[in-house]
């Protein structure tokens, strides 16, 4: 095996690793198994309360499994679902669908933000304030839900009022019919404002219902509590005794829900576009052909569920062009640093809209670095390799010198080194005279005589 081949191996068992270690660390978390759901005609003894986790950006997959999560509380005729919530934010789109559901549920819906640490910020405050009773942890927070654009900053002023004013006004609809305070809420889209669970629960109205250490004292304090709906009706929770039930996404919710995050969305989509470039460029090497194959597959399924700028994506490929032309091309650097420009631009406009931040400037930069490095520098080194005078074998001996030891006429003998080696010249060489080796044919050399050739 060459030292080329070798590196070229290297090369591909790294991007296997990238490519599954996600996969191999989703597969080994334990998967928590729900209960079997009782059909609609079954009556389960004593009340049922449906509990639920939602970790991570609000996106068409958490919105599906709390749609569903809902959806089988009011099969059960449960008397309470509870979600347990962690999130910096999400979809506007994916937030109101979860919230159009949560409005007609039979089922009371609880959010409870916890436990002590965390956060529900910008599309999970939303949630918090929609929902039948909304609860904190200590030591947590709700708030800052003023509209962003993919990147991460702030929206250009006019785009920034309409979003802005938009989600104030779904904000103040949602505080005023739970009797919530709308003051608060507004304060949260326009002005940023994020609460302490103090601050939240202790405002005038409060902008949660009440403060719970864990699950077991969000019961506690539940039971026969009075809930008001979002119809204005009223519901008395009986939650004494009550048989609990965990909901857990399926294997396929959590595999997008694990991908659909913008930083692991934008590696799998550099790494696929990677190895394809390598395959291209060295057909037959196979493994980064398959392994960037893979990663793309998974990249656009996370990128299926993201707010995607198809703009970012033409220039990432550009940029991948580009670098690859500057191994082919004397541009004297111009298109290396024409692809390194593309692709950090492409990176910056990747995702854009619907309140996800998109990925990080440090993770931009460090991809961005090594992309470059890994074409101009290993992928260099590998083509000027290939180009280097074979100094091996016979292909070695082209472009030696060595002394006939007889007339060549234009057969003869010569002399290389120590050894003796018949030739055939191309035109008359008198014995002593300097040779040139053109060719090496079997035990036969093809020479050319050194004067005539200066």
């Amino acid at each position: 095996m060459t030292l080329l081949t070798q590196r070229r191996h290297a090369v591909a068992l790294i991007l296997v690793w990238w490519a599954c270690w996600g996969l191999a660390a989703l597969a080994a978390q334990p998967s928590p198994t729900p209960e079997p759901t009782p059909a609609r005609s079954e009556k389960p003894s004593g009340p049922v309360v449906v509990f639920a986790e939602v970790d991570g950006i609000i996106h068409p997959v958490s919105a599906e499994f709390m749609i569903a999560t809902i959806d089988r509380a009011d099969l059960q005729g449960a008397a309470l679902v509870v979600f347990t919530l962690r999130t910096p934010g999400g979809l506007v789109d994916s937030t109101r669908d979860i919230i159009t559901r949560m409005i007609k549920s039979r089922t009371p819906v609880a959010v409870w933000v916890g436990p002590s640490g965390a956060r529900a910020a910008s599309a999970g405050f939303l949630l918090t304030i929609a929902a039948d009773i909304a609860a904190m942890a200590p030591g947590t927070s709700i708030g800052a839900a003023h509209p962003v654009s993919g990147d991460g900053q702030p929206q250009d002023q006019t785009m920034a009022k309409k979003a802005a004013s938009d989600v104030a006004a779904y904000a103040r609809t949602l505080a005023s019919t739970r009797g919530r305070s709308v003051e608060l809420a507004e304060l949260a889209v326009t002005e940023s404002r994020a609460f302490t669970d103090e601050e939240a629960r202790n405002a005038s109205p409060p902008l949660v219902d009440l403060v719970a250490k864990d699950l077991d004292d969000l019961l506690a304090q539940l039971d026969e509590r009075v809930v008001r709906r979002f119809d204005g009706s009223e519901a008395t929770l009986a939650l004494k005794g009550a048989r609990r039930e965990t909901a857990a996404m399926t294997l396929r919710q959590r595999l997008l829900s694990t991908i659909a995050h913008p930083q692991i969305a934008y590696l799998l989509f550099s790494l696929g576009t990677l190895g394809l470039t390598i395959e291209l460029w060295n057909p037959g090497a196979i493994l980064p052909g398959v392994v960037g194959g893979i990663c793309l597959i998974l990249a656009f399924l996370a990128l299926s569920v993201l707010p995607v700028n198809y703009a970012g994506i033409a220039l990432i490929l550009m940029a991948m062009v580009f670098f690859v032309a500057e191994l082919k091309v004397a541009s004297h650097g111009i298109l290396g640093a024409g692809g390194v420009i593309a692709l950090i631009l492409g990176s910056m406009i990747l995702f854009q809209g619907g309140g996800v931040a998109g990925v990080s400037l440090g993770v931009i930069l460090v991809a961005t670095a090594i992309t470059a490095a890994f074409f101009l520098v290993v992928v260099g080194a590998g083509l000027r390799a290939q180009r280097r005078k074979v100094t091996t074998g016979a292909g070695g001996l082209v472009g030696l010198r060595a002394v006939a030891l007889s007339r060549l006429a234009p057969d003869g003998s010569v002399r290389l080194g120590d050894e003796i080696w018949r030739a055939v010249a191309t035109s008359p060489v008198d014995a002593g005279a300097a040779v040139e080796i053109t060719a090496v044919e079997g035990l036969t050399l093809r020479v050319r005589p050194v004067a005539k050739e200066a």
